[in-house]
């Protein structure tokens, strides 16, 4: 990939972006919708606790898409029902569709405009589907084609590189979850989140924008609610930053990714308080014994490499890890001589057929 010029000095600082402006909004963006949604969410939980579906389907694309990974997780932890992602061109491409009577079909979009997207909701409600949108423009195509609509409140996003409306995202599911299995906890954790995602925005992450400065290559490694994040932040470093980033599970990345390690090799890592914690440390503790550059998201740990990480509902902890990442991946977006606002080859909407 040609980098584009670097700015001049002075044009161009981290704090001037609108990627950064946007993330930094994150924290107001889900104490709005908490509130707006409570009365949708709640009435919407009571109808999946009535008519449980038989499965869930998510149906997104790009950063959404890693929302919908987020989700599945929580979905089979919490509800314990059957989530899997739609093949969007099983619907846009091949015109074809599986039964999807008794499904739950949830479809996350910023602009919700996508045509393949919007092909994939009709060919599920026709296929016996319930949908639902996750969507941050309400007045958009799939808002007025999904049976039920629970809007992400983000506002205006206007970088290409989507953040808060990502975030939105995560707090909108969490918020369903937590409402359909009337899981106290969780519901309880997640009336904290805005005030914990301001603190998470103001984290110090920049020793990784200098370890990072440099790099030609990079993995991304997070487990079970975690990985969604990873995801996330591997799609971040190639969009915004020109990094070639690979996101694995900590489960994964001995069957083969492995053997690309060598001394200095970076890794990103994200370790959520929960049962998958054990093995992601150990994941860590391998790649560190195999001369890999560790950068480890971890509540409680300290140490060289270690990035500050708030304690929270495990399932909320990969929320505040991503913002802030947001802030670093800005930081090193610029630091690198890129725009992140203005990503090459890229549009705010990627309209798929």
């Amino acid at each position: 990939m040609t980098r584009p010029e670097t700015p001049a000095p002075g044009r161009l600082s981290p704090e001037s972006t609108r990627m950064f402006l946007e993330a930094g909004q994150a924290s107001g963006v889900v104490a709005a919708q908490l509130a707006a949604n409570a009365r949708k969410i709640e009435a919407l939980a009571e109808r999946l606790r009535e008519n449980p579906p038989r499965v869930v389907v998510t149906c997104a694309r790009g950063s959404s898409d890693h929302a919908a990974t987020f989700g599945r997780y929580l979905i089979e932890t919490k509800a314990g029902v059957l989530t899997s992602s739609a093949g969007l061109s099983v619907s846009s491409v091949y015109d074809a569709s599986p039964n999807l009577e008794g499904a739950l079909y949830l479809a996350i979009s910023q602009s919700g405009k996508s045509p393949d997207l919007l092909a994939a909701v009709r060919a599920a409600k026709a296929a016996g589907a319930y949908t639902v949108a996750l969507v941050n423009v309400t007045d958009s195509p799939l808002a007025e084609l999904a049976d039920e609509v629970i809007p992400l409140h983000a506002g205006p996003e206007r970088s290409v590189a989507a953040t808060k409306s990502y975030i939105a995202a995560l707090a909108a599911l969490v918020q369903l979850i937590a409402a359909w299995t009337e899981d106290a906890e969780l519901t309880e954790a997640l009336a904290s989140l805005p005030t914990a995602l301001a603190q998470a925005w103001a984290l110090d992450w920049t020793p990784a924008v200098e370890r990072l400065k440099l790099a030609r290559n990079l993995y991304v490694l997070g487990r079970g609610v975690g990985f969604g994040a990873a995801l996330e932040a591997a799609l971040k470093f190639k969009e915004t930053c020109g990094l070639h980033a690979e996101a694995f599970s900590a489960a994964e990345v001995l069957h083969g990714p492995m053997a690309l390690v060598k001394d200095g090799f970076p890794a990103l890592v994200f370790a959520q308080s929960d049962e998958s914690r054990e093995s992601v440390d150990e994941m860590a503790k391998g790649l560190r014994d195999r001369g890999a550059d560790v950068l480890l998201a971890a509540p409680g740990e300290e140490g060289p490499g270690v990035l500050p990480s708030l304690s929270l509902h495990p399932v909320l902890e990969p929320v505040l890890m991503i913002q802030s990442f947001y802030r670093m991946a800005n930081a090193l977006s610029v630091a690198r001589g890129y725009d992140p606002d203005s990503p090459p080859h890229l549009n705010k909407v990627t309209e798929t057929v």
